[in-house]
């Protein structure tokens, strides 16, 4: 018998001081039996980080053909394809085709192989933006991971402040590839 995902309950408020976007979220967040509390929380980042209401947690690691997140426009068109991890370059170069604009939240110590391998492979590519979030501060916001959350995430100045109920999280997102590349 497979084992079923985990379902996590988030309610995420979001004061993204950089875009002017202020919003509450009440988020349903199914983490597979694979992933782990810091993959799911990168995903969370990352949905802070671009929140919107059209924005939406896709399959993830059980489907290929969608992302971690996306956010489509009322035609169907995807406007935001978001990857975390390490994906493949074939991936990303599909998910390009695909979508307008394409951003990858990689994370832990791999990552920095993992672009190392990749760079080169997406050069020609102008639609992809690679982020990278450190091993402290994935690790610090895994100990964040509750199956019910309550969250704050302030972002001004390209700073980024995830407040749970009893710890705050100061994390730290280095861009390694921005689409004016």
């Amino acid at each position: 018998m497979a084992l079923k995902a985990t379902i996590f309950k988030t309610d995420l408020q979001v004061a993204d001081m950089d875009r002017g976007y202020y919003g509450s979220h009440a988020l349903t967040i199914a983490r597979h039996p694979s992933e782990t509390d810091e993959r799911m929380m990168i995903r969370l980042l990352a949905f802070a980080c671009h929140a919107d209401p059209a924005l939406s947690f896709g399959k993830g690691l059980s489907s290929d053909d969608e992302p971690d997140l996306w956010q489509k426009d009322l035609t169907g068109a995807i406007d935001l394809w978001i990857e975390v991890g390490q994906p493949d370059e074939r991936r990303l170069l599909k998910a390009s085709a695909r979508s307008s604009k394409v951003v990858v939240y990689s994370y832990g110590n791999a990552a920095t192989i993992w672009w190392k391998n990749t760079a080169a492979k997406l050069e020609r590519v102008r639609n992809i933006v690679v982020f990278h979030v450190p091993s402290s501060s994935s690790q610090a916001m895994a100990k964040l991971a509750q199956r019910t959350m309550q969250l704050q995430c302030t972002i001004q100045d390209n700073q980024i402040w995830l407040t749970g109920t009893e710890d705050a999280v100061s994390v730290e997102v280095a861009m390694l590839r921005d689409v004016s590349i």
